[in-house]
């Protein structure tokens, strides 16, 4: 599947940082709202950006090696979160609804028959989820593709309904493996640092998760130099590998991407591979404290906005964090300049 995506037009960047140092303020005053500003109205091309219909996308989906004990949790989780989400009652439905965020939740292959589900959306890769990783690959290229157009077309969907800021969230026990395993690859970081405790596991558990996943490469013997698709099909989850898509079609779309935790940025890092300019769109919203996070923004070379210890997933980091966009767009298009304002300027 072939993506067009532009590099940000320069035109404006002179005229965007004139109107954001002419502010009434002290230049540079605030801060990362300042770069916020700055690359919305890039990615709007225009010196007035405002957000429409705003969007939050959380796919969710098992995978096989959590099974054979690679997760704390069992992976009935994923489908009674999936429940809960249905309900009203999870993280990310407060914080979509605090930030007046549409949240679309889709299955792309739950261990589970939900049957007609008003809120959800059945796009099942397959009925069972992944294959178990640690003694075959996680899916064949041709699922790889499907999921990877279908997380574009849910992106193109919300386009057409007027969204131009969207979030990607995820759901699936076992997902930090795969994300973990993603990094290590398409960075070249030590396995040790990119593997985290992921849900709560302690020493003793952590040393086994590693150890498995020391076994799942293993068993794949994947060269030195990887094309990203044979990496996502060893090791992805159909969730994780929709997301990749989603992210692509996002940026050829040319709207703000809101940026999340460890394993929304192992999809972003894939995108990377095949479109680096997809980055561009992309505002970092918080620093994960799940190891591997800061391996994949060094890689990206992010600065986030926010870095509060939070770790839950599901899209909830952009949207804790969207309310700082809507501030860097409020101080662009409603502050007063020092002209406007009567306000002499600093003696340069």
């Amino acid at each position: 599947m072939q993506f067009a995506i532009r590099p940000l037009d320069d035109a404006l960047i002179h005229a965007l940082q004139h109107k954001i140092d002419n502010k009434t303020k002290p230049l540079g005053s605030l801060g990362l709202l300042e770069t916020v500003a700055l690359q919305v109205g890039r990615i709007q091309n225009t010196l007035s950006p405002v957000f429409t219909k705003p969007h939050m996308l959380i796919f969710a989906g098992d995978h096989g090696a959590a099974t054979a004990g690679i997760s704390a949790y069992p992976q009935d989780v994923s489908w009674q979160m999936v429940e809960n989400y249905l309900q009203g009652g999870a993280g990310a439905n407060v914080f979509s609804s605090q930030n007046g965020m549409t949240m679309v939740v889709i299955d792309a292959g739950i261990a589970h028959d939900f049957g007609e589900r008003d809120g959800l959306i059945n796009a099942k890769i397959s009925p069972t989820g992944t294959r178990n990783y640690l003694a075959e690959p996680a899916m064949t290229r041709e699922q790889c593709e499907t999921a990877l157009a279908r997380g574009a077309g849910f992106v193109r969907d919300a386009v057409a309904r007027g969204c131009n800021v969207i979030g990607l969230g995820e759901k699936g026990s076992g997902n930090t493996r795969s994300a973990s395993l993603i990094t290590h690859l398409r960075t070249g970081a030590p396995l040790v640092d990119c593997v985290g405790r992921g849900t709560g596991l302690d020493d003793a558990g952590l040393a086994h998760k590693r150890a498995l996943m020391q076994q799942a490469l293993d068993r794949a013997q994947l060269p030195v130099v990887v094309d990203v698709m044979d990496v996502l099909t060893e090791f992805g989850g159909f969730e994780i590998v929709m997301m990749v898509g989603a992210y692509l079609a996002a940026a050829e779309a040319g709207i703000t991407i809101l940026g999340d935790g460890v394993i929304a940025t192992s999809a972003l890092l894939a995108a990377s591979c095949i479109e680096p300019h997809v980055r561009d769109y992309v505002v970092f919203c918080h620093k994960s404290a799940e190891a591997g996070h800061l391996v994949q923004l060094r890689a990206l070379d992010a600065k986030p906005l926010l870095d509060i210890g939070m770790r839950l997933g599901e899209g909830t980091g952009a949207m804790v964090a969207y309310p700082l966009l809507c501030s860097a767009l409020a101080f662009m298009n409603q502050m007063a300049s020092f002209e406007s304002a009567g306000v002499s300027q600093r003696v340069r």
